[in-house]
Order: C-alpha cells, then sequence, then structure tokens
C-alpha cells in the first residue's frame, strides 16, 4: 500500500480531463471555486443530484468558527483512519517512514498536513472518534490555516483547543466533537483514497462545499456544470419570486420544469433589462430553451431523474 499515490488517484477519478496536481489530483480552476463560494447549498447541490450523485451530502456538524457567513470550498486531500490494531499500524508505520514521515505514529496528521497547499480541505475519516479522536489542535490547526489560506478540514471524530482553534478567523474545521484528550490507537491506511464521511463518499480533488447545514463534496468533472448550474438556479429564482409578487405567475408556474417558451424569453428578456440580471448576463440558456421547445412540462423531481437517467445510461455504456 502506498500514499500520495499518482496513478491510484488518477485510476479513481476517471471522469476528470482537465489539470492535475502532481499528486494526481483533479485540479479545479480557482474561477470556478470562487464562483461556487458565492452559491447557498440547495444551489449547489441540484447537479450532482441530476447526474445521480446522490450520497454526497451529510450533516451534523460543529464548525471551529461558525460565525463565518462564507462557506468553506477548496479542494478535498482525504485521509482515512481505523481503530488501532498492532500488525497493521506496524506496516502503515513502515509505509510512512519510507514516504518520509518524521517522529512515530502520533504524528499521522503531520505527514498529510505537511502536504497541503493553498485551497486545499482537508477530509478526514477518523471513524467518528473524538475521545483519543483529537486529530487537529491549536498547532496543527495553524499548519492548515498558513498553507490552505481559506481551506480548513472536514473531520468525521474530533478536535482539541477548541480556544485557540477559534483564532484562526481564514479557515473553518468541520468537527464531530471536542475533547481535550490526546490523539491515539488509529492506524493511517489511506491518503487520497476514497473516504466515507458519514454516509457521504468524497474522492481526492473533490470540491468540498462546507457550511453550517453541513457538508457536500462535489465530483470534480462536475465542478464547472455546479458553478453554471447554481447561478442559473440564483437568478431563476430572483426572477420567479418577483413575477410572483408583481402577480404575473403564481408559484405553480414557476415550479414546473422545463419552463414554458414564454417564460423563458420572459427571463432573457429580464436578465439583459434589469440590473438584478447583470451578474448573469454571460449565461447561456440554449438548452432550457430547447427543453422549453419540446413542450413536455414535468414536475422538478421527473425532470430530474429523467436527466440522471440519460446521463448514467451513457457514462455506463461507455465503460
Amino acid at each position: 500500500m502506498q500514499f500520495h499515490d499518482r496513478e491510484s488517484v488518477i485510476q479513481i477519478t476517471p471522469l476528470w480531463e482537465g489539470e492535475r496536481f502532481p499528486d494526481g489530483r483533479p485540479k479545479v480552476s480557482t474561477e470556478i471555486l470562487d464562483v461556487i463560494r458565492t452559491l447557498s447549498l440547495e444551489e449547489v447541490w441540484e447537479t450532482g443530484y441530476a447526474y445521480g450523485y446522490d450520497n454526497q451530502f451529510q450533516t451534523g456538524f460543529l464548525a471551529s468558527n461558525p460565525q463565518m457567513t462564507q462557506p468553506t470550498v477548496g479542494r478535498a486531500v482525504t485521509s482515512t483512519f481505523v481503530p488501532i490494531r498492532l500488525d497493521l499500524e506496524i506496516a502503515m508505520k513502515r509505509q510512512c517512514k519510507k514516504e518520509g514521515m518524521k517522529g512515530n505514529t502520533n504524528m499521522y496528521n503531520i505527514f498529510v498536513v505537511d502536504n497541503l497547499v493553498e485551497d486545499d480541505v482537508w477530509v478526514v475519516d477518523l471513524f467518528e472518534k473524538v475521545k483519543y479522536g483529537t486529530i487537529i489542535g491549536g498547532n496543527l490547526g495553524t499548519v492548515i490555516s498558513e498553507r490552505t489560506k481559506r481551506g480548513g478540514a472536514v473531520v468525521w471524530g474530533g478536535i482539541r483547543d477548541l480556544g485557540q482553534m477559534k483564532g484562526l478567523t481564514n479557515i473553518n474545521v468541520y468537527y464531530r466533537g471536542v475533547d481535550p484528550t490526546p490523539l491515539r490507537d488509529h492506524v493511517l491506511v489511506g491518503v487520497n483514497t476514497p473516504c466515507r464521511i458519514g454516509m457521504a463518499v468524497c474522492l481526492p480533488g473533490d470540491v468540498v462545499y462546507a457550511c453550517d447545514a453541513g457538508v457536500l463534496f462535489i465530483p470534480p468533472h462536475l465542478a464547472e456544470k455546479v458553478a453554471e448550474s447554481g447561478l442559473k438556479t440564483r437568478v431563476r429564482d430572483i426572477f420567479g419570486f418577483q413575477r410572483i409578487r408583481e402577480g404575473k405567475y403564481l408559484g405553480s408556474d414557476i415550479d414546473t420544469f422545463p419552463w414554458s417558451v414564454e417564460m423563458m424569453e420572459d427571463l432573457v428578456q429580464w436578465i439583459a433589462a434589469e440590473e438584478a440580471g447583470a451578474p448573469y448576463r454571460s449565461l447561456d440558456w440554449s438548452q432550457e430553451m430547447e427543453e422549453a421547445r419540446q413542450g413536455k412540462r414535468l414536475d422538478e423531481h421527473t425532470w430530474f431523474n429523467r436527466h440522471w437517467t440519460n446521463t448514467q445510461m451513457r457514462k455506463l455504456d461507455e465503460v
């Protein structure tokens, strides 16, 4: 078993066709991260659902800086731990030493964090261990803060030194609990491997979206589509709410998918004319217009599942 294995990362992220980091992780552009950082959870969630990625969200976290209004968004570096077993720990310790880890096995966390870069988010499956599961404290939090700049961490386990962590105001760490105990009785079995956070699956290079509601992992090959779709959802809401207040449309009109040709034309004209539409004038609505012309009015759930079925069947045929 190897950690930081580039070929393994490439193997498990086959749908990514863009630039990669030296460790093999997909490198979603900073520009796309910046757009996603402005969106709400609901705006970034729906695209993954439409494409069949339904095990990407997990709730139930605390945050080291709950006063932060902007979500934590960055590229995932994953780590998976299991409870201690002597023979396994011997093997993993040898491998970590071979790859440059310094110190003893309690340095697993530093071994991973020392490789983080700007806009990384460390995603840690610590099997929900809080007592003796305090993977991040004041010292390591400071390292994460300096290396990731505005990234942070998601921990399915515990932290310590919460008072010190609150002083790291450029990042947020999402965790399951706080305990004063030191970290012990754990074995690192994966770095940049598939990682389970509760019932959500995270792969290296996923775009992490973490907020007070929970954590969402966005497949990197969908990140650009998520950014565009999120902006479209936002402007459709702005437009739809205004038209409902004006009495032009009913709520049932707005919640029917796809919209009618008349509504789509109204939306495009509104974006071009209204100041509130100015940030969205670069969006391309040709696909939505074509769906409107087809004239099949579907409820949202049916529309999503039709989209998912067509997309997934094409991908499975390619395997």
